[in-house]
């Protein structure tokens, strides 16, 4: 009999007929009972660009998945697509999203005990939602990244989404013609695949594939391109090798492993939410993990790619000149991964970089050679002082100026703020506020991608600050800090700034300081009173309720009965 706990659920007598005549519906014969079930969770979708070529790879690794050895059962599960909801009330919907895509794979896996589950996904959340429900069940599994978009093209310039939206900032200060405007916007995303810069899902499919919980390459390769379906075809098949030796996520996803995707992360000029990420990932499986970590890994690690939103180049380009494993066996020699790692293939990182140039191609410059990185240290730096007393995030890489005190300019929400933007009512040296947008004041900690891109636009990203407790797109830059913690719906010092109260934001001494006196700060907090909740039903009250602060990575399952 099978040690697989789906058929020995469906091998036991007499009793098991009910159960065997529906599996036999589905496409089960009389030899497919004792073989493993794998779970094949399908984020295919035409919401979103980033998705709507899963399903041909999902019907590829069904394929696979028969031929090696096991009974693929397919389902769906949902996203939410950043971009297109960037800068409405949808966006609320997106952080929320990773948390039910985990959910939904918990369920549908437990639900039906299956042995195994394969999950594939694009947009930016479906990637730590997957490995949320991974985590959770500990169950082999793989993850199979749908793949990048390539870059759109405009006056020999590689575009992204994120064009477009400078571009809208841009028109609005006068710097472009609505001709110009209209032109980048219908050639920024010209087919298939996530966002095309370093931005979040492509952050997130590099953290997965240097904690060996994806093939080596997958996660730099473009969706429309063969060999994305190829990869996946030889996911299946090494999901299948896991599940005959049982090796399981709580094997790979080790402490270890969360350094090397934070390590990776720093090299690449990855997203801030990958912090959020990796936190949420970490707590689930039950690896110790902080923000202080990041910090700790972001000195000694070196930025050697120059990729985009504040480099030159996309990951395309990074995947034409040796992809994450160049840059991982680059980090390995110099001593800055864990070799000993686990990969899902069940060989080490070690094992699986072996045939590595241990330097990259001279003729190209998306990956540094080692004497010349793009930045001599990591890029996200975690920034604390009175105004977040837990932390908070910001991505320092293209900054001219890492410090900046100024007035602080204070808005309710993003839309207030970028209406602000746009109308030309910020100034250079300004410090912008955008609060409760974090997880519980939004809810839904949104991301201030339109408002951040309008700075830029408009010529000021290297003289205004920004902070929230909200998040950023992976496509933003400039001097802006998010994930402020404690959050301003639940009393933090964010919540207590007064319009023109000054405000330091300093990445060098990594210091988010309101520079007002405490007893004044003891008399606002005393006066402060919480709001009452935006939502009373459904799934953002139910969110709100539940959910932890960002930095213990925005979780909802956190201690619920303690």
């Amino acid at each position: 009999m099978s040690d697989n706990r789906r058929s020995q659920e469906v091998t036991k007598g007499d009793q098991r007929s009910p159960n065997r005549a529906m599996l036999r519906a589905v496409g089960f014969g009389d030899n497919d009972f004792n073989k493993p079930i794998v779970g094949l969770a399908n984020g295919y979708s035409t919401i979103t660009p980033c998705n709507m070529g899963i399903n041909t790879l999902a019907l590829r690794a069904e394929s696979a998945l028969k031929e090696a050895g096991s009974m693929p059962q397919m389902f769906g599960t949902i996203t939410i697509s950043d971009g297109i909801s960037m800068g409405t009330e949808g966006m609320k919907y997106s952080l929320v999203s990773r948390d039910v895509i985990a959910d939904s794979i918990e369920t549908a896996c437990n639900g039906q005990s299956m042995d195994a589950v394969l999950a594939i996904g694009g947009c930016d959340k479906n990637m730590p939602g997957a490995m949320l429900a991974i985590a959770r069940m500990n169950i082999p599994g793989i993850f199979v990244y749908g793949g990048t978009i390539k870059p759109g093209k405009h006056n020999g310039k590689d575009l992204t989404v994120v064009s477009a939206f400078e571009a809208v900032g841009q028109y609005s200060a006068g710097k472009i013609d609505k001709a110009e405007l209209d032109a980048i916007e219908h050639k920024a995303c010209p087919g298939a695949g996530s966002c095309g810069g370093m931005f979040t899902a492509n952050t997130m499919s590099s953290a997965f594939e240097a904690m060996g919980m994806s093939l080596p390459y997958s996660s730099t390769m473009a969706a429309e391109d063969e060999e994305k379906a190829d990869s996946t075809e030889k996911s299946a098949f090494a999901l299948v090798e896991a599940i005959k030796k049982q090796i399981l996520p709580s094997q790979i996803l080790t402490r270890k492993a969360f350094e090397n995707a934070i390590t990776v992360i720093m090299a690449v000029g990855g997203s801030t939410n990958a912090v959020l990420h990796l936190l949420a990932i970490a707590n689930t499986i039950g690896v110790e993990l902080t923000l202080d970590d990041f910090e700790t890994i972001r000195k000694r690690v070196p930025v050697i790619c120059n990729l985009k939103p504040s480099g030159k180049y996309v990951t395309v380009d990074l995947h034409n000149a040796g992809g994450i494993p160049q840059v991982m066996k680059m980090l390995l020699v110099h001593d800055l991964l864990h070799g000993d790692a686990l990969t899902v293939t069940g060989k080490t990182i070690a094992e699986v970089l072996a045939d590595i140039p241990e330097n990259p191609p001279t003729d190209q410059d998306v990956i540094r050679q080692w004497n010349n990185p793009v930045y001599a240290e990591g890029h996200l730096a975690v920034l604390k002082g009175n105004l977040a007393s837990e932390g908070s995030v910001a991505k320092i890489s293209g900054v001219k100026n890492p410090q900046i005190t100024g007035p602080a300019r204070v808005f309710e929400s993003e839309e207030e703020c970028l209406s602000a933007i746009l109308d030309g009512k910020i100034k250079a040296g300004d410090v912008i506020v955008v609060r409760y947008e974090g997880p519980k004041g939004g809810p839904g900690m949104r991301e201030m991608l339109a408002p951040t891109s309008a700075i830029i636009g408009a010529g000021l990203g290297d003289s205004v600050g920004l902070i929230t407790d909200g998040r950023f797109s992976g496509g933003t830059y400039g001097m802006v800090v998010g994930h402020v913690a404690p959050e301003a719906a639940v009393g933090g010092t964010i919540a207590l700034v007064k319009e023109g109260d000054s405000i330091t934001i300093d990445a060098r001494q990594r210091l988010l300081q309101l520079n007002v006196d405490e007893a004044e700060l003891t008399q606002r907090r005393n006066q402060w009173q919480a709001r009452q909740p935006k939502y009373t039903r459904g799934v953002l009250a139910k969110y709100a309720k539940l959910v932890s602060s960002s930095s213990l990575g925005a979780v909802t399952d956190l201690d619920l009965f303690s």
